[in-house]
């Protein structure tokens, strides 16, 4: 029997800087999803990625319909966020009272900030204000987790692995095993598998 969506569709949003992982982390979720019986749309912008500029993916996610890629502004349900300014300035366009956020704590500063031209929130501040914009939030350090495990991309998994746990979305580690198989090469596929368990103990 076919697993149910909280919200149909349901509007997914992972966002990141470049380097971080994110476009893998979105491909891997999505087709989680697929191989659950969903239809989802992706779409993505990127900044400037290469140069650690903000990169963005919509995942829009339904039981019966093929929908548009692009979320509409403040209709986001779930923010995942590798990095969490990058959460912030995602949920100013496309969040909502109902919004869940989940994101990693580690902070990657742009240059303005290292060359004090610019301040930073700090991680207190951005929980602060995370309390107040959505309904749901979780910050967890996967990028330890990630560095541990001995690659800091893997806080990308890791953060799936979370998000598994929160039940927000119909998806678990089963599902995860299964996309990784066709995705991934066998060579990393324990070491994925490592990262996914690792974040979902993590809630």
């Amino acid at each position: 029997m076919k697993m149910l969506l909280s919200n149909d569709p349901t509007n997914v949003i992972i966002t990141g800087v470049g380097g971080q992982g994110n476009v893998m982390a979105s491909r891997v979720l999505a087709g989680m999803l697929v191989n659950a019986g969903f239809i989802v749309t992706i779409g993505e912008t990127f900044g400037m990625s290469q140069r650690g500029g903000s990169v963005m993916s919509h995942l829009r996610v339904s039981s019966t319909s093929v929908l548009s890629p692009q979320i509409p502004q403040g209709r986001a349900d779930i923010v995942i966020a590798l990095e969490p300014v990058e959460a912030l300035r995602v949920l100013v366009k496309y969040g909502n009272p109902h919004v869940a956020v989940l994101t990693n704590s580690r902070m990657v500063y742009p240059m303005g900030v290292i060359t004090g031209e610019f301040n930073y929130p700090t991680l207190d501040e951005v929980k602060t204000m995370f309390e107040k914009i959505s309904a749901k939030n979780w910050i967890i350090d996967a990028t330890s987790v990630a560095v541990d495990l001995g690659n800091p991309v893997l806080s990308n998994i890791v953060m799936i692995g979370a998000l598994a746990s929160t039940s927000l979305l119909p998806i678990g580690r089963r599902a995860f095993e299964k996309e990784i198989t066709k995705s991934i090469p066998a060579g990393k596929r324990e070491i994925n598998l490592k990262a996914f368990d690792a974040g979902a103990k993590m809630l």
